[in-house]
């Protein structure tokens, strides 16, 4: 067993015939492998020449190091650094994102204190090596934030009178109603004047028509008027509605039980028939945002999309440029006279709106005592105008690519170049753009959740300022530098107040 030992450890002679046989430095580190002895296979690394690095790169199972983390840290560490120091070209053909998702699943999952200082090098040295990969952390924790938040929709729905009702119910009214209704114009139109209902081509030609009498216009008018009474009612709207709702909800599972599945090819050791999804998708998401900050600012390269600073609106309207919770913008250039406008509009809505609605609520009798919890109504308000404006603004970038039959997952440059067209276009309308739909989302959202207090749907300010959040959302989401919510920002629960 000794002399097994100083076989391992001890180079022979000098060490250099050792470092240049790249079939010898692989021997030696697969043994110092096997033993556990990470750090000294780390340093063994570390003297490496570019071309024997990479002869022993590619021949080295990463799978094995992979299967051994958080322990394979320091040699799996030592290669990166090792190849963002001699910076081959062109750059040998790694398996930087199966680590990264490794330490993904690291970090998603309970962990001892010291993780994060042990593989903040290794974070960092993939970040040098790929900085695209901070790109595709960045997409997947905004696809899973974004997943969580649909699971959150399937809520109860506004009904013709405006009462919160469950969708499949609601779907049925409008059905029978809609039966009932198209019953009565079937009868209506087998009750029409021969006049109306002409059948024969013949009698329908131009001139034919225009030699009609006057009374029989009348009856035209009168049975065309009574068959669109019938059909053209109020009521009848709402089944468009309430099949967008449904289309979205069916949408929303589609990409949880997808975001499910990429997990599972992460992480095929994870528990996901007793785990709830929301707590599966959250934990992960929040293993991509500790491995986002691991790897750095973008200090060498800006990955597409992205940015190396955040301009930050907080709950006083202030602007900075701090990385901490609250409204940001995707870039740290000069605001413009329009954002000065949008920040002081956002801080007029938290000074001003925000406090005329909470004494509004001050007066309904059944928060009265819950001061906390009218605070935390009117912020959750504008946390929930952000979200559901944000999804809004995506929604629209995607029915346009369907309508257009463009592939949703296409990113060649015109599908790229239609993209910016609609969001050029929704900003050159943020002013009238239709939220109704958003409002009455984040009204019945609130109301849901508070429905043992029903005296908040009568409350007209708090309507109002609804709609003026939504509306400044919307603007502020839509600029050409636009403002999103912290993907990591916590809302809380109303039930702690």
């Amino acid at each position: 067993m000794a002399d097994s030992r100083e076989r391992i450890r001890g180079p022979s002679r000098d060490g250099r015939e050792f470092l240049t046989s790249p079939r010898h430095v692989l021997r030696r580190l697969m043994l110092l492998s096997e033993g556990r002895q990470y750090r000294e296979a780390a340093g063994v690394v570390g003297r490496l020449g570019p071309s024997v690095l990479r002869s022993v790169i590619s021949e080295l199972p990463i799978d094995l190091l992979l299967e051994a983390l958080p322990h394979s840290v320091y040699l799996l560490e030592s290669f990166y650094s090792r190849l963002n120091t001699v910076n081959p070209v062109p750059k040998p053909d790694v398996p930087t994102e199966a680590v990264m998702w490794q330490l993904v699943r690291l970090f998603a999952n309970p962990h001892e204190s010291g993780l994060r200082q042990r593989c903040s090098k290794l974070s960092q040295a993939l970040g040098r090596f790929e900085p695209s990969l901070k790109v595709t952390l960045r997409e997947r924790r905004k696809s899973l934030d974004n997943t969580v938040q649909g699971l959150g929709r399937h809520g109860l729905t506004a009904d013709q009178n405006g009462q919160l009702i469950c969708l499949h119910i609601a779907l049925k009214s409008e059905l029978q109603r809609h039966i009932e209704v198209y019953k009565q114009a079937v009868h209506k139109l087998e009750e029409l004047s021969a006049l109306t209902i002409n059948q024969n081509p013949a009698l329908s030609s131009h001139q034919r028509l225009l030699g009609i009498s006057y009374a029989d216009i009348q009856q035209r008018l009168i049975d065309n008027k009574t068959l669109l009474t019938i059909l053209d009612k109020p009521a009848l709207k709402q089944l468009p509605l309430l099949i967008e709702n449904l289309t979205q909800r069916v949408q929303n599972d589609k990409e949880v039980l997808c975001a499910v599945g990429q997990i599972k090819r992460t992480d095929p050791q994870a528990n996901f028939e007793k785990r709830p999804a929301a707590g599966l998708l959250m934990n992960f998401s929040r293993g991509c945002d500790v491995i986002l900050n691991l790897m750095g600012p973008d200090d060498i390269i800006p990955p597409r999309g992205s940015v190396s600073e955040k301009g930050k609106v907080g709950t006083d309207g202030s602007s900075n440029s701090s990385f901490s919770d609250g409204y940001h913008s995707d870039d740290s250039a000069t605001h413009n006279s329009e954002e000065s406008d949008l920040v002081n509009s956002f801080k007029k809505l938290y000074t001003q709106s925000r406090t005329e609605t909470l004494e509004a609520l001050d007066h309904l009798p059944q928060l009265k005592q819950s001061h906390s919890l009218k605070e935390k109504i009117l912020f959750s308000i504008i946390v929930l105008s952000f979200r559901s404006t944000h999804s809004l603004r995506e929604r629209k970038v995607v029915e346009v690519r369907r309508t257009l039959c463009c592939i949703l997952e296409s990113s060649d440059e015109k599908t790229l170049s239609l993209d910016r067209a609609v969001r050029a276009h929704l900003y050159d309308t943020i002013d009238t753009f239709p939220l109704g739909d958003v409002e009455r989302q984040v009204s019945n959202q609130v109301l849901s959740t508070l429905h043992e207090y029903p005296c908040l749907e009568t409350c007209t300010p708090l309507v109002h300022y609804i709609s003026v959040c939504v509306r400044l959302a919307w603007k502020m989401i839509n600029q050409k530098v636009p403002y999103y919510l912290d993907n990591d920002f916590n809302l809380g629960n109303y039930e702690h107040y």
